[in-house]
């Protein structure tokens, strides 16, 4: 079982744990008399009686303590204290490279600085006759100051020094199960891929693949399918490096394409080589003599006739004259919370909404990725390091500033930053009437995709430079009804309401006021307890206005999705709107969540997830997607998949009712009601409304009386808002035609969730009922 913080080990105490692998958990802990915080793995308890898996795991140990370098990680200690096998390493502080990579190419500085030491810890290791066979990312790490460790020798194979070169094996019985191959599949050698012999080229195999992926954002094999993958390893090539980034220097370019050559005699002779040729790479690639004589002739001209005018944007100037500058990869960004210069806390709705602004028009830009504003005004107000904010939002750069009103003149500062070096890449202030807002929120957003050199659409440039003038007054009562909004509580809602209607009162013309109203009515009508019976007719009407006045708005386009797969079950028209929405703002994470239960309607599985994955790539710390994963995973019937991401959904969000609610639900399919029933009281103390799935859990627990009790109690209440709970409990409880009974009410009142009753695992016992598959007929969906 996971040790505990202040469990003694030997000479040392554990603190807190760090992670966990194959082979072991990782704890952080103290040496008690030296004081020194180390890194301790711990074999499981359940290999520990393995001998063949002690004996990997001691000579894990031994392999890498044996390898002095500066690369690679030191070994303390192995040793064993009441049954616990054990290593304590050394602590290493920073990021793994997959999370410097974080799906997006390093600029050729940066990996010139990283790969040659990486080079250097293989060489050290392969000269004393150790092959990894598991490098990748993951097991990289990155120091603050740049320095790279390798860890987990976990699978390395001692060689004896007189071990003839091929004599190591990918297969072995001896260290793991008949015919398992080691290793990670993306990152395999053809020869560990075809179990067969492996040496010291296998690693250089492996760090080619990582090479590529530093160099270009992308794996250089990835498939659909492990059998595909291993298959094009095997056999097949990648593209070619080169094409995918034209700013390579040759020589790298070449050292990446020998060490993944198919066959070892190819590659290197030795890791010392390899590591040599990289220390020569230069970090631009060369240009001939004629270009370099015409280049800085024309640059020189250019900087001697414009340095006065151009002096306050310099360092733009160089790096457009210096095409072969190595600058940072941006393909996603995130717009962090605009700074209030005024000074009043009554205009925090103007920072902020000028904050969901910019996101909004750089969300528009298919290419970036876009973090939502839900997840970057997570940041308000805080001091965490630039860094930081980059890694766990998952981007390249950030974007910050400050916005300004003072009477009718709205400016806005803001800055390009590269979170590795903490360097602003670009800067600039814009100053405009209040009327022409829109017109400088375009202009930033525009300047930004300049700046990062991200490719734009006509499309999308026509929806960036397409803008109009508001009336201050109106303009404001919409930023005050959206940032009540966003606060997604009650009070928000009414409040939010309050002001969105004084914009269309004030202007009945204004787009923006009308979407900002169908979305609020469309969150009311499908995700409120005992909604407004009218919330979706006023959803419909003000997404249609707001699409006659500007069909361009996603978020209308996003709104009238929604109205039309929970209320009107317009299935083909959810669709199209759904498509349109992602078409005109591909960084929309509710229009991608929402998607996918679409998709996930109609046995789309996939795809749906695939969707939801989308939302929570774009919007990482908000909770409720992570949750809904976990939510389309149980309608799977995969409950432990299920579990690990509601999991997670807590750790961002540790009192959200939604993710206890589903945690309930889940133990309650996997039998486990004890557990079911705890989550589900946790639920319930955040949103009491949630109640009435006690009874289906009391039924399916046999505790009859209680869940009859629940049933008769919301059968009284006015609204028959929970008809669903009721057909699950009298499904529970094995009354059929009572549950029908309740679901002819939800269809008849046409509660948002009842499509759903298809293929949600309480309702299966349905399935094979003539009368459901009539009912899921009347809803126009598949039988």
């Amino acid at each position: 079982m996971p040790l505990t913080a202040g469990t003694p080990l030997g000479s040392f105490e554990i603190v807190s744990p760090l992670g966990a692998g194959g082979m072991g958990e990782v704890y952080r802990a103290r040496h008690l008399k030296l004081g020194r915080d180390v890194a301790i793995k711990v074999l499981p308890s359940d290999l520990a009686s393995d001998p063949q898996r002690r004996h990997r795991f001691e000579r894990e140990a031994r392999a890498a303590s044996a390898l002095n370098h500066p690369n690679i990680v030191t070994i303390h200690d192995i040793d064993e204290h009441d049954g616990i096998h054990y290593i304590a390493m050394e602590l290493v502080e920073g990021r793994t490279l997959r999370e410097l990579l974080a799906g997006a190419p390093l600029p050729v500085g940066r990996l010139l600085a990283l790969a040659p030491q990486i080079a250097e810890g293989l060489a050290k290791a392969h000269a004393a006759g150790i092959v990894h066979r598991d490098l990748k990312p993951e097991n990289l790490m990155v120091t603050d100051d740049g320095l790279v460790k390798i860890l987990d020798f976990g699978l390395a194979k001692l060689a004896p020094p007189s071990a003839k070169v091929g004599s190591d094996v990918t297969t072995v019985e001896q260290a793991t199960r008949a015919g398992v191959v080691l290793g990670t599949v993306p990152y395999m050698s053809p020869e560990q891929a075809a179990s067969r012999p492996v040496d010291f080229r296998s690693d250089q195999f492996s760090f080619g693949s990582i090479l590529y992926e530093m160099a270009t954002g992308r794996r250089a094999f990835r498939k659909d399918t492990t059998p595909q993958t291993l298959a094009a390893i095997i056999e097949g090539e990648p593209e070619p490096v080169g094409r995918l980034n034209r700013r390579l220097p040759a020589p790298l370019i070449a050292i990446i394409e020998r060490c993944l050559a198919k066959d070892p005699e190819k590659r290197f002779a030795s890791t010392r080589d390899l590591a040599a040729a990289l220390q020569t790479v230069p970090e631009r690639p060369a240009a001939s003599p004629i270009r370099r004589r015409v280049f800085w002739t024309v640059a020189g001209l250019v900087a001697i006739g414009l340095a006065w005018a151009l002096l306050p944007n310099a360092s733009r100037l160089w790096r457009s004259l210096t095409p072969g500058a190595s600058a940072p990869a941006i393909q996603a960004v995130a717009v962090l919370p605009l700074q209030n210069l005024s000074g009043d806390p009554e205009q925090e709705y103007f920072a902020d909404g000028m904050t969901e602004a910019l996101i909004t028009d750089l969300a528009r830009i298919g290419a970036l990725k876009v973090i939502s504003h839900s997840s970057a005004m997570r940041y308000k107000g805080t001091k965490a390091p630039l860094a930081d904010i980059a890694r766990e939002l998952g981007v390249d750069a950030l974007i910050e500033g400050s916005a300004l009103r003072v009477g009718d003149r709205v400016r806005i500062t803001a800055q390009l930053v590269d979170p590795r070096t903490q360097q602003a890449l670009w800067a600039d202030s814009y100053e405009r009437a209040m009327e022409d807002v829109l017109r400088l929120q375009s202009q930033v957003a525009q300047a930004v995709a300049r700046e990062i050199r991200i490719t734009v659409t006509p499309e999308e440039q026509r929806q960036l430079a397409s803008t109009r003038a508001v009336k201050p007054a109106v303009h404001e009562a919409y930023l005050k009804g959206m940032f009540y909004l966003n606060k997604l509580t009650p009070e928000g809602f009414e409040r939010g309401l309050a002001h969105l209607n004084q914009a269309v009162a004030a202007d009945a013309e204004d787009p923006l006021a009308h979407a900002g109203l169908a979305l609020l009515y469309s969150q009311i009508g499908s995700h409120v307890p005992a909604p407004p019976p009218d919330a979706f007719s006023k959803a419909r009407a003000a997404a249609l206005r707001a699409l006659e006045l500007d069909d361009t708005l996603a978020e209308a386009h996003a709104a009238l999705a929604q109205i039309q797969l929970y209320h009107d079950w317009d299935w083909p028209s959810a669709e199209r709107s759904f498509k349109r929405a992602l078409e005109l703002n591909p960084n929309s994470a509710p229009a991608h969540a929402h998607y996918a239960w679409y998709l996930n309607l109609f046995g789309h599985q996939t795809e749906a997830l695939a969707e939801m994955r989308k939302a929570q790539a774009v919007d990482p710390l908000t909770a409720i997607w992570t949750c809904w994963l976990g939510d389309l995973r149980w309608s799977e019937g995969r409950y432990d998949e299920a579990l690990e991401h509601i999991g997670r959904a807590l750790e961002l969000d540790p009192d959200l009712p939604w993710a206890h609610y589903m945690s309930g639900l889940v133990h309650a399919a996997k039998g486990e009601y004890k557990e079911a029933l705890a989550a589900h009281e946790k639920a319930v103390a955040g949103l009491p409304s949630l109640r009435a799935s006690f009874g289906y859990y009391y039924a399916l627990m046999g505790r009859r009386k209680e869940a009859r009790e629940i049933a008769a109690e919301i059968a009284g209440a006015p609204g028959h808002g929970d008809a669903l709970d009721l057909a699950k409990i009298h499904l529970a409880l094995g009354e059929e035609d009572e549950a029908f009974r309740w679901l002819d009410v939800a269809y008849e009142k046409r509660l948002p969730f009842t499509p759903w009753t298809r293929n949600l695992p309480p309702f299966a016992p349905l399935r094979a009922d003539p009368r459901f598959r009539e009912l899921l007929q009347r809803m126009k969906l598949p039988v």
